[in-house]
């Protein structure tokens, strides 16, 4: 990630701030401490994850130096309209790979590709990804439904039990955590940080696997249903 390299040569300094996501890794919002630049979350689109250009927009300042995207689960985040945001006002508009997210070759992302597609035709009782050809799921994240976090976490507990090797995302908004903490409250991040789960995809995975995960997904489902 070079955030505070293409934020510091473009000239942003102490005091401006920078439009960064809510939900995900911390490393964007640290990076822009690091410039001593104050970040500025923003609300995510409730399908992509990436931020919303709505919230972008409304979070712009006269203040404001830079908006920082990233693409989030292998899902680009919407830069046409987000360029369109700086362009109108002025701003630096940095595009960013997920922290951590590995390179995908078109082999493996065909192959990824395939197993969203199944589990999407096959999996209840939870809501599946929009599918979207250029989407190369790094992450395949579904969202429990339920009453908050507990079933969520509830559900993941049960899915572990039964060999399924899922794991949260993104365990809390960014805004949350320790040295990053603001006083907001963003509708769809926090459902987001309460609801999602990420499902394995790997390209290895077989399609028995593959019916095994939806099998526990399903006889899960209907047990985590919202009151």
């Amino acid at each position: 990630m070079r955030t505070v390299e293409t934020l510091s040569s473009a000239g942003v300094r102490g005091g401006d701030e920078v439009v960064v996501p809510a939900y995900g890794n911390p490393e964007v919002a640290e990076a822009v401490v690091r410039t001593g630049a104050v970040p500025v979350f923003a609300d995510v689109d409730a399908d992509s994850y990436c931020l919303d250009p709505a919230a972008v927009a409304d979070a712009v300042t006269p203040r404001t130096a830079a908006i920082v995207a990233v693409h989030r689960f292998g899902r680009k985040a919407d830069m046409g309209w987000i360029r369109e945001i700086g362009r109108r006002h002025g701003l630096l508009v940095v595009a960013e790979e997920e922290p951590g997210a590995e390179r995908t070759d078109e082999g493996q992302a065909r192959r990824r590709r395939a197993h969203a597609k199944y589990l999407n035709s096959r999996l209840t009782g939870v809501v599946t990804p929009a599918a979207v050809a250029e989407h190369t799921y790094e992450q395949y994240v579904v969202r429990v439904p339920g009453n908050g976090r507990p079933d969520r976490d509830a559900f993941a507990r049960a899915l572990r039990g039964r060999g399924v090797d899922c794991r949260i995302p993104v365990p809390a908004p960014v805004y949350r955590l320790p040295g990053l903490r603001r006083d907001v409250c963003l509708p769809q991040t926090e459902r987001a940080a309460d609801e999602t789960l990420a499902l394995p995809v790997r390209p290895d995975l077989s399609r028995r696997e593959l019916q095994r995960m939806a099998g526990a997904c399903n006889a899960l489902g209907g047990l985590l249903q919202p009151a």
